[in-house]
Parts: structure tokens; sequence; C-alpha cells
């Protein structure tokens, strides 16, 4: 068995060098520029841990893995251009260097260039991996068109529950998906898939609650950024849906006058109302009963419990994260 860091060293040898022709350099630069500025690349080492949960490493994990990550890459593209974003990891977007169009057209041949990487794996579970793949995918774009209704929606007509979904579309479905393809490669039944799928989905929509707890209460030197930076531009959030339920009315007022404007201390004020109204408490705890959940699927796979152990502690770090 691989640590979770052995697995990265391994992915990124065969996965970081340029993956496009050099022509035309508008079209294959655009395309490789997201890829060369990097990643954490969880998603494609789900799949080889997917994989080595059940069987040793096989090279069809490495090319899911390679498809997992070119998808993922493909959808930050074009979010990038829907959300007008300047800056992603730290360096210009694509759409900013090259123009809408060519970033458009550069996501348009990644995602064809999945296809070519699934079309390497082995004809005997080929059908089925494409299946899997083919839902998460359309699945992530379902997702995405929910966060962008809820954009124009008012806080208060979001139910928590249909927040829960999106998040769940927009991000777990494909890290659950990348652990479920591996598990394919490495003979899983279909019940370890299904445990395996579900325990990716519930750490995904955990790891969020944490990502939006860490940009309302987390140390900004080790976040990485500006705190309170949902806050500002009033995006909805699990503190912020669960705020608005939890909250008395005189903080409602307060919270709902606070949305409608942007004092200088607006980060301050609607921090001390998630305070007051034990919205922090409350994501703590809400993190916690999907970490469970996902551990209690980890706990129903039918292999040695030594084989869960790399994915127990990758959970753990990404839920107990500072940055």
């Amino acid at each position: 068995m691989h640590s979770f860091q052995e697995l990265i060293e391994q992915f990124g040898q065969r996965f970081e060098h340029r993956q496009f022709p050099e022509q035309p350099s508008r079209l294959y630069d655009a395309a490789s520029h997201i890829l060369e500025i990097g990643g954490k690349r969880i998603r494609p080492v789900l799949s080889l841990m997917g994989n080595e949960l059940f069987d040793t490493l096989h090279d069809d994990a490495f090319h899911v893995g390679a498809a997992v990550e070119l998808f993922h890459n493909f959808t930050l593209i074009h979010d990038d251009i829907m959300d007008k974003a300047p800056i992603r990891r730290g360096k210009p977007t694509v759409h900013m260097i090259y123009g809408d169009s060519a970033a458009i057209l550069a996501g348009d041949v990644m995602l064809i260039n999945v296809y070519e990487k699934l079309n390497k794996i082995r004809a005997h579970y080929k059908h089925k991996i494409i299946a899997g793949f083919n839902k998460a995918a359309i699945e992530v774009c379902e997702g995405q068109q929910l966060d962008m209704d809820y954009e124009t929606m008012d806080p208060e007509q979001v139910r928590y529950d249909d927040y829960v979904r999106m998040i769940g579309l927009k991000t777990s479905v494909l890290l659950a998906a990348s652990l479920q393809l591996g598990a394919v490669i490495g003979g899983a039944g279909e019940g370890n898939q299904e445990h395996i799928y579900n325990f990716g989905k519930n750490i995904g929509i955990a790891f969020q609650i944490q990502d939006d707890y860490l940009d309302a209460f987390g140390d900004p030197e080790k976040f990485g950024k500006q705190q309170g930076g949902d806050i500002l531009v009033n995006k909805k959030t699990f503190l912020l849906l669960k705020a608005l339920e939890l909250c008395n009315p005189a903080q409602h007022n307060e919270l709902k006058t606070l949305l409608a404007s942007s004092p200088d201390d607006k980060v301050d004020r609607v921090l001390e109302i998630f305070k007051s109204c034990k919205a922090d408490i409350w994501a703590e705890k809400e993190k916690e009963r999907f970490q469970e959940k996902a551990f209690e699927s980890l706990e129903s796979i039918a292999v040695l419990s030594s084989r869960k152990k790399p994915l127990m502690e990758l959970a753990n770090y990404l839920l107990n994260r500072q940055q």
C-alpha cells in the first residue's frame, strides 16, 4: 500500500509533462496553462487509492486518474469564464491571458482528451468506467447550474438541504466517482463500489463545510485567503444559511442589512452574528456528522482494515487542515 503523498509523486511522474501538441499554439498553450500552474491532484490520486484498496496498482488507474484531472481542469477553465475570475491558484486565469474564445476551445479540447485517456483502459470494464464517469460529469454540470441559480436568489429562498445537494453534485460526486472508478479497476464488487462512492461523497461535503468554516474563522496566513472573503461577496455558504435559521429576530435583521450593504466592518459584524447564534459550533458538528457517515461507509468495505489506512489518513488530513 502507498501513502497519498507517494501516489501523488507516482501520478506526477506520469502526468507532469505537456499533454497537448504545440500547434495551434494559442489553443494548446491555453489548455496547458491551467495544468502548468499545478493543483492538489486529489481526484486522480483517489482513483489510484480506489484501485489499490482492492488490488495492486494497474496502469488503467493512471489513465482514469489523468482523465479525471483533465476533466476537473476543464470545469475550472469554464467556471472561471462564467465567474469572470481573474486569478486561479495565484496565477492569471486562462481567459485573462488568451481571451474567452480561446479559453472555451481549450476547455473543449481538454474534455475531448478525457476520452482519449479513457479509451486506453482494458475493454472488459471500459463501458462501466465510461458510464460511471459520464454520470459524474453530468452531475458536476448540474451542480454548477444550481450554484449559479442560487447566486441570484435571496439566501432565505435557498433551503439547506438543497444547498447540500448542490455541493454534493458540484464538488463531491467527482471525488466519489474517482474512488469508485479506481475500485472497478481493482475488481471491487457492486456493494464495495457503493460503499467507497458514499465514503467519497460524504467526505466531499464535510470538506466543503470545513472550507466554508476556514474562510470565516481560519487564520488567513495559514489558509492563504483573505478572512471573510465569502462574507464580502455575500456567498451562500453552510454558515450563512444555517445562521439565518438559528439567529434571533434582531440578529436576522442585522444580517439582512449587512447582506444588502458593504460597511468597512462587515466581516467582523457578520462573524459576531455567526458566533452569537453558534453557527460556528454547528458547522464543526455538521462536518463531524458527514465525516462519521463517510467512515461508516469505509468501515463497511469488505477488505482488511490495514488496506483502508491510507484513505483514513487522507480524510483526517483534509478535514482537520487549517489551510
